[in-house]
């Protein structure tokens, strides 16, 4: 890789599918890498091998599904960098999309405290 390469960050979303357990349904896991690459290809190529061990290691798949962002963050990343984004058209408001697409009731996760 040419170090002198002024944006060379790269995120990579890949899915990972978990079988059911006696303590769990089936459930996937989306995780956002962070790569030091010269393209969206070699960043691609090098989260989807880590994913694979990955998966491996904790008894789940890597299925096919892998999203690259360039991060515009010159060589350094720090506080409030954006390491990922997405955009999706879409008609519904605010309300519905949260709902069908990132909050539907089945997520693994926590709340903030105010």
């Amino acid at each position: 890789m040419d170090d002198r390469q002024e944006e060379p960050w790269y995120s990579v979303r890949c899915l990972i599918r978990f079988p059911a357990t006696d303590a769990a349904p089936p459930h996937y896991e989306e995780r956002v890498t962070l790569w030091r690459s010269t393209s969206f290809d070699e960043a691609i190529a090098r989260a989807e091998a880590e994913a694979v061990g990955y998966a491996g290691d904790l008894g789940g798949e890597r299925v096919g599904l892998a999203q690259c962002f360039h991060l515009a963050v010159g060589s350094e990343v720090g506080d409030a960098s954006e390491v990922f984004s997405l955009m999706r058209d879409s008609e519904l408001d605010p309300a519905e999309y949260i709902g069908r697409f990132l909050d539907t009731g089945t997520e693994r996760q926590g709340h903030a405290s105010d």
